[in-house]
């Protein structure tokens, strides 16, 4: 069983200073104090504007600064429109993002849908200058959701029976809007036609407040958001695979180098989806930082000491 993610070691491990929380034989890799100390590249760490994302970039920059590397934080940068050039630009060494999302960012045509195929084809489709380290088993789908009460009424379990469910909206981030699984993609893949509105919040609570409220009636939400397990809202099945596989992956630049790359990548091997909706939930109900999420996570797997 996985072990639970507080115990009283790691709440007391968390009030440690952050600086002085690893050491350099912690998350594995060659990498040591002495190597940072002479000159070694500092490691740009950037994430989306999103809770979820700054967590899983905290980690990374927890993880990297326990194993000697020098680690410098931009956060909560935007969302891939706006990120993605910068990476793509050198700005950014370690980025985390989410294969099949990205891939579609890249490749709107994409055949693949599997976890290894959407990998594979991610691998191919990266500007030059950038790799996919090792995908994470966690999981942080979009998903479309309805609320548990409309479902019900219209008797609507997956993406295809919403064509029957009369005037729909759909709510999400105005990006979603030209994504490949947005208003096109549910017309192309399912016969669903709907209105859009933006609401900027990456499916959380203003979100979640519109779908209940009946301002929208179809909304994008995250797999790994903890409100999905209140009971309240239905995640929709896509049997004919509009949202491809999408694993956390972390984006790395040329100057993560063999023993970055091993550190980042033990990190993802331990990672899973419960992982994810706990961490999330430590932000949304408990109110606690990335930073300290990171922190106590690293301590619960043995990867920070």
């Amino acid at each position: 069983m996985k072990r639970t993610m507080m115990t009283m070691a790691t709440i007391a491990a968390s009030t440690l200073a952050l600086a002085a929380c690893g050491s350099a034989e912690s998350v594995g890799g060659n990498a040591s104090t002495e190597s940072s100390e002479n000159g070694q590249t500092t490691l740009v760490v950037g994430s989306q504007d999103y809770y979820s994302n700054e967590i899983l970039a905290e980690v990374y920059a927890q993880a990297l600064e326990g194993s000697g590397f020098q680690v410098e934080r931009q956060l909560r940068i935007g969302q891939r429109e706006v990120y993605m050039p910068e990476i793509e630009a050198g700005a950014i060494d370690v980025f985390p993002e989410y294969t099949g999302n990205l891939l579609q960012y890249l490749d709107q045509n994409a055949s693949a849908r599997t976890s290894q195929e959407v990998y594979d084809a991610l691998a191919t489709a990266l500007p030059m200058g950038l790799r996919a380290l090792d995908q994470s088993p966690a999981t942080d789908q979009d998903s479309y959701v309805v609320t548990s009460t409309f479902a019900a009424e219209h008797s609507v379990t997956s993406i295809g029976d919403l064509a029957g469910a009369g005037p729909l909206v759909l709510g999400g981030n105005s990006e979603l809007e030209t994504r490949p699984y947005g208003p096109m993609g549910l017309a192309q893949t399912y016969g669903v036609t709907v209105s859009f509105t933006p609401i900027e919040d990456s499916g959380g609570p203003l979100t979640i407040k519109a779908l209940k409220d009946g301002d929208i009636q179809l909304a994008n939400i995250y797999s790994s958001d903890p409100a999905l397990a209140e009971g309240t809202l239905t995640v929709l099945e896509d049997p004919d695979g509009l949202f491809l596989a999408s694993h956390v992956v972390p984006l790395a630049s040329s100057r993560v180098n063999d023993d970055a790359a091993a550190v980042i990548n033990r990190v993802s091997a331990a990672m899973d989806a419960e992982d994810l909706v706990e961490m999330n939930r430590a932000s949304t109900k408990d109110q606690k930082s990335a930073s300290q999420i990171a922190h106590d996570w690293l301590i619960s797997e043995g990867l920070l000491s």
